[in-house]
């Protein structure tokens, strides 16, 4: 049978979310945020979390609302971007970071849901990620409190790999442009970024979607994503839906 995987709002769908869980969050810079799920988050009041996402939000937005009221307390993330407070924190010690390339976290997020434990790739050779001492965590006074660890490397071919460990998460957060109620989801241009793969992630997803529709109305060759990665949907309203955030306003003349 069929199963419906529809609840009422956000805050339902998080309601077992406990102090520090892990999150996988899609989106790339604030385009295809989870928005709503990501206020629900803050709602609930937990602490101590652990984030996964390209960029943790801006000041004032996103994840950034969540950094801001020390609620996250590690960031697995492959750029600090457009927040000031992330990088405040960072650099102050209080906030351990974990900055990887932006292809590596792709697939080490891929690789997690696909029940891969670590794959090679050349990303990464002959610097700080393969060879360790990346700040993962400054001391107040600006020295490294820890720092990462250094990376098996082995050569296929000749060619020097560094080895890379998948990243699997308690939840996943994830928005997408139409989905059905057995969670298969279609994603929108720019929106298909990190979605996907962080929902891949999750060991409960919950995907906010613009438009819910019936088993079925999905063409199945259009799919993104299939329910199979996902256990919880939340239909968003009209107003939710079509809320759209970006980083910079830009006014071409």
């Amino acid at each position: 049978m069929p199963r419906d995987k529809v609840i009422a709002t956000a805050g339902e769908a998080l309601a077992d979310v406990r102090d520090g869980a892990s999150f996988a969050v899609g989106g790339f810079g604030l385009s295809g945020i989870p928005a709503v799920l990501i206020e629900a988050l803050h709602a609930s009041g937990v602490s101590g979390i652990s984030v996964v996402s390209n960029n943790c939000g801006v000041d004032g937005g996103g994840l950034g609302v969540l950094l801001a009221d020390r609620r996250i307390g590690r960031v697995i993330a492959s750029y600090i971007g457009e927040n000031k407070e992330f990088a405040r924190q960072y650099l102050a010690g209080e906030l351990e970071v974990e900055l990887t390339p932006q292809g590596s976290l792709a697939e080490r997020l891929r690789a997690g849901g696909t029940g891969i434990p670590a794959f090679y790739t050349p990303a990464g050779v002959g610097t700080a990620v393969a060879n360790g001492g990346l700040p993962w965590r400054h001391a107040p006074d600006g020295t490294v409190a820890v720092a990462s660890p250094p990376k098996e490397v082995r050569e296929f071919d000749g060619v020097p790999y560094i080895l890379e460990r998948a990243i699997t998460t308690d939840y996943a957060l994830v928005r997408a442009a139409a989905g059905d109620r057995e969670g298969n989801l279609v994603f929108r241009r720019a929106a298909r970024n990190f979605n996907p793969l962080a929902a891949m992630a999750g060991r409960i997803t919950v995907a906010e979607v613009e438009r819910l529709v019936e088993p079925g109305a999905l063409d199945p060759d259009h799919i993104h994503l299939p329910g199979v990665f996902v256990d919880r949907v939340v239909p968003l309203t009209p107003k939710q839906a079509a809320a759209k955030y970006v980083e910079k306003r830009t006014v071409i003349p």
